[in-house]
């Protein structure tokens, strides 16, 4: 990542607040999750890493903002669960993951089909991976950080798929595709 890329994502967090409630997948699926340590991938304002430690996970929350991260940790202060997350400043992609640790890992709102094989590697035997992110409309070049049609599955696919839902049509900008998969 770039220190214009970096900046540019200070700024936004700089303007305007970012969300507060928990990806709404994540939210239905946390029930079924293996309990203990997690991962919430640009974790931004927190709002994964917070509802993770609502529910006793251990959490590294990773982003590349200094200014996302420090609503993140303000937020923790305020719902007294700081002491259950570490806040990690880098990129997902250079960042080196420890292997075999994650009982879970969610992502949300944030596209890298490079991170991905550390990702699986970084989940512990029986980790789940809970990924959610905007898929790429049809004849429009304008979205390059955007999933194509099947780019999740096919990444995903020496995981067992639990779950797995893109739209029948993809016609309106905000699509999503959504994943559950656990490692065997």
């Amino acid at each position: 990542m770039t220190d214009e890329e970096r900046a540019r994502w200070n700024e936004r967090y700089r303007e305007r607040d970012p969300p507060s409630d928990p990806s709404d997948l994540l939210r239905e699926w946390i029930d079924d999750l293996p309990a203990g340590r997690a991962l919430d991938v640009a974790t931004g304002g927190g709002r994964n890493a917070l509802f993770l430690a609502d529910h006793t996970y251990s959490v590294d929350a990773i982003d590349v903002s200094e200014e996302g991260l420090e609503i993140a940790r303000e937020r923790a202060a305020d719902r007294g669960v700081s002491e259950r997350i570490e806040f990690v400043r880098d990129d997902v992609e250079e960042y080196e993951l420890p292997s075999g640790t994650y009982d879970m890992i969610v992502v949300s709102r944030y596209y890298s089909l490079n991170a991905l094989p550390a990702l699986k590697r970084a989940l512990a035997p029986g980790g789940v991976l809970l990924y959610e992110h905007r898929l790429h409309p049809p004849g429009d070049d304008s979205h390059r950080f955007r999933f194509h049609p099947n780019d999740l599955l096919r990444a995903c696919l020496d995981l067992r798929v639990v779950s797995y839902e893109e739209p029948m049509e993809i016609t309106e900008d905000d699509a999503d595709v959504r994943l559950v998969a656990r490692k065997e």
